[in-house]
């Protein structure tokens, strides 16, 4: 797809800058441009025309706002990306953001005003990008079934794999993150989305974890021999906490493989925690007693978090990744990053942050005082042998280290 090709709604109500957008996206190549003044003459527009690439949208204005016009081409499929162009505030402009992927459009991306060639021409090469990617490989595979779920935990198709958690100060690793994958005899690889769900519907999530707990154990045990005394954090949702059997049988396999609870960490999603009955605060406070650490895990995603940290044994602090994705633009997202760090340290609570995915982000977040990290940027999940081998060699080439 090339630069002329693309169709450009341009919706804007001052007639000056509405004629700078056009001549600005005339010079990028752009021959399709089309144009309105508010949301009413742009969906009138549409009609005429048919379908856009992208409309380049102010948000306030008079008549038909940017906002209603949004809902209205969210229905209609009309617009397939969106680039915002607002002098709002930014947090006016942040939480349009949020509605948009709550629309289900595609926020290309936001220039603010006035519009800057060098700044919309990127975003134009973006959504070529997007239009002429190869499908991701698995995307499109349907969930499975319980029979097939039933099947892969009795034939142990379903691996724990391992996403490191660093110490950024210093560069160690100094735990891991168990997750799930299915080994499939056929399909290869396959992502927890693709199986969780029916394991859910089926009650087979305790069964999981304890297969899980067995292989990360042994691991757990394998990479003390050589060196490296990794605490094992595990995924445990809040409805699994009704379980009375749980810390015992959890306590068996510890106690089976010789490893101290201190070794353990469980994460828990704040939003799964809005009601804590009792069998669910007994089983985390033995879960304590037993010298695990408990997380809380996606704060700030939900609305309960500080309710949770005053009334439940958490020690650890576990910040959604939204928040550093967002930290170079978003400086209220910043804010929350320091006032978690803060809170963490009044505690006495550790704070891992998650998301991290570049090296500025990194830079960013040490200068903040943030000590525990995890991400893409700094390492993906891999399989046990691999998270062995993988620990070698960043003891054994410090370039390798420092690259990871």
């Amino acid at each position: 797809m090339s630069g002329n090709s693309l169709r450009i709604l341009i919706l804007e109500d001052d007639s000056f800058q509405r004629a700078v957008a056009v001549r600005m996206l005339r010079s990028l190549g752009c021959h399709d441009v089309f144009e309105a003044s508010d949301g009413s003459q742009a969906l009138a527009v549409l009609q005429q025309v048919g379908a856009v690439d992208i409309a380049l949208c102010d948000l306030q204005m008079e008549g038909m706002d940017g906002l209603a016009f949004l809902r209205r081409v969210a229905r209609s499929g009309q617009v397939r990306s969106i680039i915002v162009s607002s002098a709002m505030s930014a947090d006016l402009r942040y939480a349009a953001h949020q509605l948009i992927g709550l629309l289900g459009l595609e926020l290309l991306g936001d220039v603010g005003k006035p519009l800057y060639a060098e700044v919309l021409q990127p975003l134009l090469h973006k959504y070529q990008s997007i239009c002429t990617r190869e499908p991701v490989p698995g995307n499109t595979q349907p969930l499975a079934c319980e029979d097939e779920v039933r099947q892969a935990l009795a034939l142990q198709q379903l691996q724990a794999w391992y996403q490191p958690k660093f110490n950024l100060q210093t560069g160690e690793v100094c735990g891991v993150e168990v997750l799930s994958r299915w080994l499939h005899p056929d399909k290869g690889v396959l992502p927890p989305a693709l199986f969780i769900p029916e394991l859910e519907r089926c009650g087979l999530m305790d069964e999981l974890l304890f297969a899980q707990f067995d292989q990360a154990l042994s691991l757990h045990e394998q990479a003390r021999t050589r060196g490296y005394p990794l605490n094992m954090a595990f995924n445990l949702q809040a409805a699994q906490l009704a379980n009375s059997q749980l810390t015992y049988t959890l306590k068996g396999i510890l106690t089976r493989h010789v490893t101290p609870g201190s070794r353990l960490t469980f994460e828990l999603t704040e939003t799964g925690l809005l009601q804590a009955p009792a069998a669910s605060l007994e089983n985390l406070v033995r879960l304590r007693m037993m010298g695990c650490r408990l997380s809380i895990d996606d704060f700030g995603a939900g609305f309960s978090s500080l309710q949770r940290l005053c009334q439940l044994p958490f020690n650890e602090i576990k910040l959604d990744g939204e928040f550093v994705r967002n930290l170079e633009h978003e400086p209220r997202c910043a804010a929350v990053i320091a006032s978690t760090l803060a809170l963490g340290k009044t505690l006495g609570m550790s704070v891992v942050i998650e998301g991290i995915e570049t090296e500025a982000q990194c830079q960013r977040l040490l200068a903040m005082g943030c000590v525990e990290g995890q991400g893409y940027g700094l390492a993906r999940p891999m399989s046990g042998q691999d998270l062995l081998h993988w620990l070698q060699q960043r003891e054994t080439s410090p370039a390798f280290a420092a690259a990871s």
